[in-house]
């Protein structure tokens, strides 16, 4: 074997053992860390398998059973994402028990998103590195796509840095599924395909089968929940309004918020991080919140993180000025378009009393000055571009 195809078999060898184990590092993960941000194009093969997937529904066809399975999961899995993933593990802003924590994490793992651990130790580092050079997805210093996606399939992102999450490391069940993050996703996958198979012999009358199910519930559905869940790293801090000056440019976004289920409130979420809700105020729609309270009435999750009065009173003025400065322009807009209806009308008028003045006196030369300035009065201009 030649020499320079050594290193690239190692490092081959090394991705799919990670495929398995998530912390198998033989140089350690600290070097890991070091290396250079670039697409490892190993890391890329799982998610194009996924989005390869997707195409199965060209054999298998499709049901209204296995479709509207697909948004349903999509929506559960969303909700592990934001209540479990994010507002759990990575934030802590309500309570469980120890067992509940187990089931969570279960949960979480349905939605191929790696594990507990790695998920909450990257947004930790992303809200203490927010829109700076050590922000491993922010638009503003890698640009969209990689923000988008392409961070996620870098080798120095892959480990998880457990000294960052020891309130969770202290947990055996949870690294262990940390460690081994492809257990639930091929479980998962394996119940779709089942209960497919299942429908198909006992509900023939719903058209679906396992290879149906497979491709609906598990790849289809993953596909657009990962895409929907990358929308926060990529446009979060791009498209919206911010409410509260932070030192990032994360922004409040109402789309972002249906489609990620409250998240798109996420310049709330930079300012305070620490609330179960998102969304601050009633008029904010933030379903995991809502979804959350839900599953705190079953008694496996409590103490929720409420908004402090100071925060909410912060943000209520940033909006009520924002409110009057819009008033003001909106003002001036009204009072310069009146001014643009009356002074072509008495310009007009000016003119019909010159002439009708000039039809009883004798001819003057003419004077292109008066032509000159009616023109430009009747003539609307564009107007100038409010101030933002």
């Amino acid at each position: 074997m030649s020499a320079p195809a050594r290193p690239l078999l190692s490092r081959l060898k090394t991705a799919v053992v990670q495929w398995i184990d998530a912390d198998y590092c033989p140089d350690g993960p600290e070097k890991m860390r070091q290396e250079p941000d670039k697409v490892d194009w190993v890391r890329v093969m799982p998610f194009a398998v996924l989005h390869l997937g997707c195409f199965g529904v060209i054999w298998t066809g499709w049901s209204p059973f296995a479709a509207w399975s697909a948004v349903a999961l999509y929506f559960l899995r969303m909700f592990a994402v934001t209540g479990i993933y994010h507002r759990y593990f990575s934030h802590k802003t309500y309570s469980t028990s120890r067992f509940g924590q187990f089931l969570l994490a279960v949960w979480g793992g349905t939605t191929v998103q790696r594990g507990p651990l790695w998920w909450a130790y990257h947004h930790r580092h992303h809200h203490q590195h927010s829109d700076d050079e050590e922000d491993a997805h922010s638009p503003h210093v890698h640009g969209f796509w990689w923000s988008h996606i392409g961070w996620i399939t870098s080798r120095r992102n892959f480990p998880t840095d457990y000294s960052k999450v020891k309130d969770l490391a202290k947990f055996p069940e949870l690294v262990f599924l940390n460690r081994f993050d492809i257990v639930v996703p091929l479980l998962f996958a394996a119940s779709m395909f089942g209960l497919g198979a299942a429908l198909e012999r006992f509900a023939p009358g719903l058209g679906t089968t396992g290879p149906q199910m497979l491709v609906w519930g598990f790849f289809i559905s993953t596909t657009a929940l990962f895409h929907g869940t990358s929308c926060i790293n990529s446009m979060a801090h791009l498209m919206g309004r911010r409410r509260f000056k932070t030192t990032d440019d994360s922004r409040n976004s109402f789309i972002l918020a249906i489609i990620c289920l409250g998240e798109g409130w996420h310049n709330n979420h930079h300012r305070y991080q620490s609330s179960t809700r998102n969304g601050f105020y009633w008029w904010e729609i933030d379903p995991t919140y809502y979804g959350l309270k839900l599953l705190s009435w079953t008694g496996l999750i409590w103490g929720f993180k409420a908004v402090p009065q100071s925060v909410l009173a912060e943000g209520e003025h940033a909006d009520h000025h924002r409110t009057v400065e819009a008033a003001a322009r909106s003002e001036h807009v009204h009072v310069r378009s009146s001014l643009k209806k009356v002074v072509p009308t008495a310009t007009a008028l000016a003119v019909g009393t010159i002439q009708a003045a000039q039809a009883e006196a004798p001819k003057q030369p003419e004077r292109p000055g008066i032509h000159k300035d009616t023109t430009e009065l009747t003539v609307d201009k564009p107007d100038a571009k409010p101030a933002n």
